[in-house]
């Protein structure tokens, strides 16, 4: 099965984007060569653009407050295990402490290191952090695995709190909804929303099926078309029946 996940606001596509970009720096950092290294310092570029953008640690801090309040209120259910509820909050808890440890604007230590910054203008060039380009740079890469790992460990550090929370925000999210069964015929689905609200959408289908999602979707209605997996032409809808999952997220 392959599914995807289609936000629907643009603070749930920043968590996605961040989400998507932590696992990639992480991947990196911990493989040994320099090249991997390079890639790490470039996701940690991105990294610190898109956190960038929003007022990102205050919105998490609110979202996990409204989180904590909701959970809290389903004390004393008895078809809720308290052991797990009260995992979730102590989660909740660390995560919103972290946070708010974080003192500055977001990824400014990184902005401050000019060595850095010299390095990201130049990775905006195409092959613009070449050796003759950046010969300090290029010493770096031939250090010692540890050391290069070490350095950017110490540089994606401070922006942690923030992965801590999205990753509790969008597990709550994904954990809100369930799984409904559809039939998309000859590639087409449509349907009324009736007033429900989403902030994201969950897509499940057979991963051998040569067909790619596409969705349009507001408070009225949700389209979805299958486009067939053409890499080359033009796109073209993909004219069969297809079965899928669908889960509607909400917080």
């Amino acid at each position: 099965m392959i599914s995807y996940e289609f936000p629907l606001n643009e603070r749930i596509r920043t968590l996605l984007r961040l989400e998507d970009l932590y696992d990639r720096i992480t991947h990196f950092i911990e493989r040994g060569t320099s090249d991997d290294h390079h890639a790490a310092l470039g996701v940690l570029f991105e990294i610190l653009e898109v956190a960038s953008r929003a007022d990102l640690k205050a919105d998490l801090l609110q979202e996990m407050e409204r989180q904590k309040r909701m959970l809290t209120a389903l004390r004393n259910n008895p078809e809720i295990s308290e052991d797990a509820l009260d995992s979730v909050l102590d989660q909740i808890e660390h995560a919103n402490n972290e946070l708010l440890a974080m003192n500055g604007k977001i990824g400014q230590h990184l902005r401050e290191n000019e060595w850095l910054m010299s390095i990201k203008q130049r990775a905006c060039i195409p092959g613009g952090t070449c050796e003759f380009d950046l010969p300090s740079y290029h010493f770096w890469q031939q250090q010692d695995t540890a050391l290069r790992r070490n350095y950017l460990r110490a540089w994606l550090g401070p922006l942690l709190p923030l992965r801590e929370g999205l990753s509790i925000v969008l597990k709550l999210l994904r954990e809100g909804g369930k799984a409904h069964h559809y039939t998309a015929h000859h590639g087409n689905f449509q349907q009324m929303q009736g007033g429900r609200i989403a902030q994201m959408l969950r897509i499940t289908l057979d991963d051998k099926l040569p067909c790619i999602p596409e969705i349009s979707a507001n408070k009225y209605a949700l389209n979805i078309r299958f486009i067939a997996a053409n890499y080359a032409a033009k796109t073209t809808l993909f004219d069969q029946d297809v079965a899928f999952d669908l889960i509607f997220c909400s917080l």
